[in-house]
């Protein structure tokens, strides 16, 4: 599985300090090592939101990642903190 991003989540990057980006990456990349694997995706939080397409993944116990499977790949969209990610998802029903 490859991992992506959007040109927003790309700027959200931007803005988070080394320390924050390496962390994001890292969830990134074990997202994408063991989406599809339950058994190993289960520490990481991947879950499924609703019938939106939408899966969502730890990040840290405050930071939350959103993304979409299209075929091989892994399209990270938002990080937010779980209130964040709710309010992001409300504006884009």
């Amino acid at each position: 599985m490859r991992i992506e991003a959007t040109k927003a989540f790309r700027r959200l990057m931007k803005k988070q300090d080394a320390e924050a980006r390496l962390r994001l990456f890292e969830a990134m990349n074990l997202a994408a090592v063991t989406f599809g694997q339950p058994h190993l995706h289960s520490g990481r939080g991947i879950r499924e939101l609703g019938k939106r397409g939408m899966y969502e993944c730890r990040a840290s116990i405050d930071s939350r990642l959103l993304f979409k499977r299209e075929a091989d790949v892994l399209l990270f969209e938002f990080e937010g903190t779980h209130d964040e990610v709710r309010a992001w998802l409300k504006n884009r029903s």
